[in-house]
């Protein structure tokens, strides 16, 4: 593929420059401020640069391969710069899989790491508190797409420079329990003062809301155990109701971006302003049609249109003549002001209403399985109206499978733009949206729809380079292997994570 590194260190370091006008030390030119000397680092400028290298990586070059893995947009048949993505072919030295581990390891979670310390030489639990949910949240999304990563001698410089991998659920247990841990301080008595807040992109200092951040984080963790390790799933989710059950009620991330280079939506600006072409990435058919077959009016946010045209997933090298209707295939919309969600609401809700149908009955599920679909809709301006009472949309009331089909689909239709990858995880995780025995395209060529095809179910891309296995992880990347001789043996792009169904 083209390449088209950003130097995401100096942009992300833009941004928070941009916002943190009130702290006169990240505005030194000669300082960097997302690596401040040992002496001169405090929570207040390792915070917010960390969070920057967060919603940059995953809103941005992750965003683009979680997007067509999950099938929501898919690479032109007229360019050419993400057919690695879309054929399954990323390899161990590819950007997609270098950049993002470089950056999240060694600028986002270094950088959290510090703070933590330094948030806990001055007992300063608010800090504290919050770098240890955005820390894990970031580790979370690096064992998710690499199955095991360095954790517990990470960070410690000149000291460890050959850090052990540790598999995922060892690192999911650790950062549970350094969760409860900064849940269990005093984080609330000293509100931070207007100029600390502005250093928190996410809730400007709200405590209870990084309380609710940080047990809706929990409840995504222990929903991903389920396959792998139930009963600790279980007892974890139980405990969390039992407590109060407090989670997100509002969406949680960065929207503070503008439309100039370099402070926009990371999304944006690797796929528009630095590659200066708005048409590399179009309608991907699978998510087109089930739009369509349900006359969903999102279909005019995400395409602008309702009647979207859509790129069979992977049938990047069809010329004009097999495909005709390619040309004119609807790109996915995009502004450079664009909100990057880590939790949205929506989530927060599907997550409530996934663990009271498993643990609870299902009493108060479909409260939240239709307040989840609300706030999918309200993302646009919109109100999903008749579609969850007597539309497409209504939620089931047949067995558990069911319940969790409608769930898990409608929070993959409320996750394109930057939350695409939790998409990728999901499907991975649960089976939905389900896996299509049948390609979309039409046998033996035209345009149109397989007759067999059911809209929204995912199918293997057309020029897939895995031999008819879908993508589940990424491989160690090149940034490790060449630095690290404790990097575990390379495992094919087709391997389960641990918690994968």
């Amino acid at each position: 593929m083209k390449s088209i590194i950003v130097n995401y260190k100096y942009l992300l370091v833009a941004v928070a420059t941009f916002f943190l006008v009130s702290c006169d030390s990240i505005l030194d030119v000669n300082e960097d401020p997302n690596n401040p000397s040992i002496d001169q680092a405090t929570p207040e400028v390792l915070f917010p640069a960390a969070v920057m290298s967060s919603a940059g990586m995953i809103g941005g070059q992750l965003t683009i391969v979680g997007g067509i893995w999950s099938q929501y947009w898919a690479q032109s048949a007229f360019s050419n710069q993400y057919k690695e993505i879309d054929s399954y072919n990323l390899t161990r030295i590819n950007e997609e899989v270098n950049l993002p581990y470089e950056e999240l390891m060694a600028g986002a979670l270094a950088d959290y790491h510090l703070a933590i310390q330094k948030a806990r030489e001055r007992q300063d639990w608010r800090y504290n508190l919050m770098a240890v949910v955005m820390k894990a949240y970031t580790y979370q999304v690096l064992v998710d797409l690499f199955d095991q990563v360095p954790f517990s001698e990470s960070f410690q410089g000149a000291g460890n420079l050959q850090p052990k991998f540790e598999d995922g659920y060892t690192i999911y247990k650790a950062l549970l329990a350094e969760i409860d841990d900064a849940l269990s301080q005093d984080y609330k008595s000293h509100p931070l003062d207007a100029s600390q807040q502005s250093t928190d992109f996410i809730f400007h200092g709200n405590m209870n809301k990084w309380e609710q951040f940080a047990n809706t984080l929990k409840l995504k963790m222990y929903l991903r155990m389920v396959n792998a390790k139930p009963a600790e799933a279980e007892a974890g989710i139980r405990a969390l109701y039992q407590t109060g059950g407090n989670f997100l009620a509002e969406s949680a991330g960065v929207t503070a971006f503008v439309n100039q280079p370099d402070r926009s939506n990371p999304f944006y600006e690797y796929n528009i302003r630095r590659l200066n072409t708005t048409t590399n990435i179009r309608a991907s058919m699978t998510f087109a049609s089930w739009l369509i077959l349900n006359n969903d009016p999102r279909s005019l946010s995400y395409f602008g249109t309702m009647s979207p045209i859509g790129i069979h997933q992977g049938d990047f090298n069809a010329t004009q003549q097999q495909q005709p209707s390619y040309n004119n295939a609807t790109v996915f919309r995009q502004a450079a002001t664009d909100p990057v969600w880590f939790i949205s609401l929506a989530e927060s809700n599907f997550m409530q209403a996934e663990a009271l149908e498993r643990y609870f009955g299902g009493a108060g599920a479909k409260g939240k399985y239709d307040a989840g679909v609300t706030a999918a809709f309200a993302q646009f301006g919109l109100s999903p109206g008749n579609f969850i009472t007597t539309g497409p949309y209504v939620y089931p009331t047949g067995n558990f499978e069911q319940k969790l089909e409608a769930i898990i689909v409608q929070k993959w239709a409320s996750f394109p733009g930057s939350h695409a990858l939790e998409a990728f995880f999901e499907q991975n995780r649960t089976g939905y949206p389900k896996i299509s025995p049948v390609y979309s395209a039409i046998p033996g060529g035209g345009t149109g729809l397989n007759e067999d095809y059911i809209p929204g179910q995912w199918v293997y891309a057309k020029n897939g380079f895995t031999q008819g296995r879908f993508p589940k992880r990424f491989v160690f990347p090149d940034y490790e292997q060449t630095r690290n001789v404790n990097t575990p043996a390379e495992v094919p792009i087709t391997t389960n994570v641990w918690w994968a169904k």
